[in-house]
């Protein structure tokens, strides 16, 4: 039984802080290879030049084992991240829960799993939804092809897969190496009747998040279960479609589209009686698709019918509002957060990033739990993020978000506060190299003002960043060699890297600046933590990971 949280204790090592501390993410900003592929070393950022020249600093690991993924070969993200950076813990994520429960066969002895074939053996079909890719961040083409063959074995006649094509978290133009793979299983298996029903890129259909655009849900609710989208013979016809009409088209904006037969009929809409399952196993993009199928009152667009089936998740995405109400796999228990002890020891909080990123330094941040643990002592600001492609305005939101952190430093409303600035990551996505590099000089514009007011407020600042993904704008070889075409030509690279990533202690004025340790085996994220409380006076928490900072 886990014992009652006690307030956090006085650090017999590190005295008071005789000021705020303010921890500042520079949302995929990576330590990359510093050659024309790296939007960060190209990127004039005199701020982050000064402060490495001149502050403490040192790198972090921010992907794999770091932060509780499966293995080194993954990608970290900005949610297993801000998990780990509040949590001050590591705690095995979604990926490494599904990999274990598909491997040892727990996810098939569930009650729910028996309850989705029975309906199928009651004459419904099997629909999964979800992003298929092996970029292991939302999702694994594995675990597709693990649910594909299990429902065959035991039975399952009709399957309709409905697949979300990413360009994100892999190559831009990727998609029909995974259909080509997930066709493979389907013609592996006899007797069946198996086959891709409808799609779309999932920037544009489905995978929505914090509710930014509910048009996006609409689109996939049209396109999955009431088959209304552009009409395709197969996936494989509707993406070579989208692509003669736009070369460059990444996989994340494929238009979404419906499977019909030779008649025009589609081959999948979702009726009554059927099981669906979405089969991501991150939740932010998968919350808004679930409340599309269990809430009742839903106001945010027409679902003209709302079928009578069997929905679940492949894990629970939102704990405190229970969605979904049905799930495959227990989500990671991550309790005893930083933001946690801090309400408990009466410390203001301070929380604020735009609509992309406000997740991240709110729900995730406290270890997947939505609202405040004491309301009165902490304060959490949303920037509305603009509705336009993050290549187009790369600036987004930093200025916006620098404002409302200054006035909260000058009037002293905070003891510890976060703030994410999410352009490094946002328009890392995109590809656009020129875009990435101004995405990170505009942070470092905001950098500035922050260090300025932080020495007038006496304000310790920790400058980090999430995981990479700006550090690398084009694909690259095994070696690391940015790879070119015939002509010369260098392809986009829109995915996460495995880049270290920065971490800066600024705090000019101590007679005793602190410094970093060097005894750790390969710190991370998770450090964090620890060192954030003893930069405050605190002691950490026992079962955290060790703090960053050398003894005094």
């Amino acid at each position: 039984m886990t014992s009652p949280l006690e307030p956090l204790q006085p650090s017999p090592t590190f005295p008071p802080a005789d000021g705020p501390v303010l921890l500042i993410v520079l949302d995929g900003v990576g330590i990359g290879p510093g050659d024309e592929g790296d939007a960060v070393a190209q990127a004039r950022t005199p701020t982050l030049d000064r402060l490495f020249a001149r502050c403490p600093n040192t790198e972090l690991k921010a992907h794999g084992f770091a932060v509780g993924l499966p293995s080194d070969k993954d990608m970290g993200n900005s949610e297993v991240g801000h998990n780990a950076l509040g949590a001050g813990q590591i705690v095995a994520q979604g990926a490494k829960r599904v990999n274990q429960a598909i491997e040892d066969g727990a996810i098939f002895a569930t009650d729910l799993w028996g309850q989705m074939v029975a309906r199928c053996e009651a004459g419904g079909a099997l629909h999964l939804i979800g992003l298929l890719s092996d970029g292991n961040v939302h999702s694994h083409e594995r675990h597709v092809h693990a649910l594909i063959r299990q429902a065959a074995e035991e039975g399952v006649q009709r399957l309709r897969l409905h697949i979300l094509t990413d360009g994100r978290d892999v190559g831009a133009q990727t998609s029909l190496t995974y259909i080509a793979r997930v066709e493979e299983v389907f013609a592996s298996l006899d007797g069946v009747d198996y086959q891709i029903a409808s799609g779309g890129g999932r920037m544009i259909t489905t995978m929505d998040r914090y509710e930014a655009d509910w048009s996006i849900v609409e689109r996939g609710w049209r396109a999955h279960v009431l088959g209304d989208a552009r009409p395709a013979r197969s996936a494989r016809e509707a993406i070579e479609a989208a692509r003669a009409e736009d070369e460059d088209l990444s996989d994340q904006y494929v238009p979404p589209f419906v499977v019909t037969d030779e008649a025009g009929t589609p081959v999948g809409t979702i009726e009554d009686g059927d099981g669906a399952l979405f089969f991501n196993f991150r939740g932010d993009r998968a919350i808004e698709i679930c409340r599309a199928f269990d809430e009742d009152d839903f106001p945010y667009f027409d679902r003209e019918r709302r079928p009578d089936v069997l929905f679940a998740g492949m894990t629970l995405y939102d704990g405190d509002r229970n969605i979904p109400a049905h799930y495959m796999v227990a989500p990671p228990d991550i309790s005893r957060t930083m933001g946690e002890y801090m309400a408990r020891s009466g410390i203001r909080q301070f929380a604020c990033s735009e609509t992309q990123k406000y997740g991240h330094v709110t729900y995730f941040w406290n270890g997947n739990r939505s609202g405040q643990f004491a309301p009165d002592l902490e304060h959490y600001v949303e920037v509305p993020s603009d509705n336009v492609p993050f290549e187009q305005r790369p600036w987004m939101k930093a200025a916006e978000i620098t404002d409302v952190t200054l006035d909260a430093m000058r009037g002293s409303a905070f003891q510890f506060g976060r703030i994410n600035l999410a352009n490094g990551d946002m328009v890392g996505h995109t590809g656009h190299l020129e875009a990435a590099i101004l995405s990170v000089e505009a942070v470092d514009l905001c950098l500035e003002r922050l260090v300025d007011a932080a020495e007038e407020t006496r304000t310790t600042l920790v400058i980090l960043a999430d995981h990479g993904n700006a550090d690398n704008m084009f694909e690259r070889d095994k070696q690391g060699a940015i790879k070119r075409d015939e002509r010369g030509r260098t392809k986009p690279h829109t995915s996460h890297t495995l880049s270290p990533v920065p971490c800066i202690i600024f705090r000019p004025w101590a007679d005793t600046p602190p410094s970093f340790r060097d005894d750790l085996d390969a710190p991370g994220l998770a450090n964090v933590a620890a060192t954030v409380l003893e930069l405050m006076g605190f002691e950490p928490p026992a079962h955290f990971e060790p703090s960053l900072l050398a003894r005094p």
